[in-house]
């Protein structure tokens, strides 16, 4: 038989095939019927599954260039969730925030943070398996607004992408720093900068890691915490003549205690000056002063009397005003004095000490008596001479400025009392670190 003849008894026994399925069932009460019902049934059945598989072979077949499958994806909501949801607002800083996949992967995730600053990326990582995102720093920032933006595939490999913005909450409690000088000032080698926060910081590591000081040229530079209310910086020596101290203050978003947030981000910048030194001899009654090691003049001066004599120890200079209100009331001595033109005023301690210009007592008593309620005065005339050794002091000086006293009966200045930090030994100081 040729392959035609072949062909076409196949084709004969094809269609006497299809007339059995298509044409009438034997009658059930013949001979055979039941058999014969069954079979069509069956020939029907694989037609069906037949038609079926060519229909789902068909749609994989339709496709978009890149291979994703054809067929109505899920709304970017329900492919992409990310808490907080869109648009909300008052968001806690603390709270949850990611950004996650029912089925499928994340492609993509990108955030940003946008405030006083500009817009700033915020760090994050996908998880290995690709269904979540979270970020990096695990906490927002207060009182800023977020945007999302994400690209995911499904389960079917459909792409969905997703924008989303959300608002955190302003901090009912805010704790901010204070510090002197503010920034852009030329400073003595003595300076201490200490910052004094308006509330009690519970969690003093992370404060410390959010305040950097720095140096050029460089130099070792530790923190220390007096309480928790207060943390100074400084270097294992006064700092050399030249120096720029860098700040940068990164308290925006850092909490320091429950419910408590701080608000800061600025970075302040200060010049070391010449070096100046001024060393006070209670005993002798006289002041020396040195530039670069370099005697520039011997002063005398008053200190504080027996009753109230003036602390020992190194002291800086905190402040300098040309003229000031003295009231003994303020510093626990009653009505004894209060003089409203004190001239050429430097504070050298909180508490209350200062060196200042003198119009008020007798030419005798500088160089030869102490006769202060504690503070080291200096001769002075009403309203303060330019040229009088109060004068000259004090256009010589600068925030920063070392004074040190010697030769007192009182003790040593506490090291918080004013910048008394230099009082302190190295390992000391450092031991005072929240950050181990």
């Amino acid at each position: 038989m040729t392959a035609h003849q072949q062909n076409r008894a196949g084709d004969r026994a094809k269609s006497r095939a299809d007339v059995r399925v298509r044409g009438r069932v034997p009658d059930r009460g013949r001979t055979g019927g039941g058999a014969a019902v069954r079979a069509a049934r069956r020939v029907r059945v694989v037609l069906a599954a037949a038609a079926g598989l060519a229909g789902a072979v068909a749609l994989a077949g339709c496709g978009d260039a890149e291979g994703f499958v054809v067929g109505k994806p899920r709304s970017p909501g329900a492919a992409i969730r990310v808490v907080p949801h869109d648009g909300a607002h008052g968001v806690r800083a603390d709270g949850r925030f990611e950004v996650r996949v029912p089925e499928g992967r994340l492609e993509r995730v990108e955030v940003s943070r946008t405030g006083g600053a500009g817009r700033q990326p915020v760090a994050g990582r996908i998880t290995p398996d690709g269904m979540t995102w979270r970020p990096a720093a695990g906490r927002l920032q207060p009182g800023a607004k977020y945007t999302v933006d994400a690209v995911a595939l499904d389960g079917a490999g459909r792409r969905s992408a997703r924008h989303t913005t959300f608002t955190t909450a302003v901090p009912v409690r805010r704790f901010t720093a204070h510090f002197s000088p503010q920034g852009d000032a030329t400073v003595g080698t003595g300076l201490i900068f200490s910052l004094v926060f308006n509330r009690p910081v519970a969690d003093r590591a992370a404060v410390e890691r959010a305040v950097r000081v720095s140096a050029r040229p460089a130099v070792e530079i530790a923190a220390h915490w007096f309480g928790h209310r207060r943390l100074d910086f400084r270097p294992r020596e006064r700092w050399r003549p030249g120096t720029v101290i860098t700040v940068d203050l990164r308290l925006r978003g850092v909490k320091a205690g429950p419910g408590a947030y701080g608000t800061q981000r600025r970075t302040v910048r200060y010049r070391v000056g010449r070096d100046q030194v001024s060393v006070i001899d209670a005993a002798r009654h006289t002041m020396t002063v040195r530039q670069g090691g370099r005697v520039v003049a011997v002063l005398p001066v008053t200190a504080g009397n027996d009753a109230n004599p003036t602390y020992n120890g190194r002291m800086v200079i905190l402040e300098r005003q040309s003229v000031t209100r003295m009231d003994g009331d303020t510093v626990g001595f009653g009505a004894e004095y209060d003089i409203p033109d004190v001239p050429h005023a430097m504070r050298l301690t909180r508490s209350g000490t200062f060196l200042h210009g003198n119009y008020w007592a007798p030419p005798e008593v500088f160089g030869g008596l102490n006769t202060s309620h504690g503070c080291v005065g200096l001769k002075d005339i009403k309203g303060g001479g330019p040229h009088t050794p109060a004068g000259w002091f004090f256009g010589h000086s600068i925030v920063g400025d070392t004074v040190v006293v010697e030769h007192s009966p009182e003790r040593t200045v506490a090291p918080d009392n004013g910048l008394g930090g230099w009082n302190m030994t190295w390992e000391l100081w450092r031991a005072g670190s929240a950050r181990g």
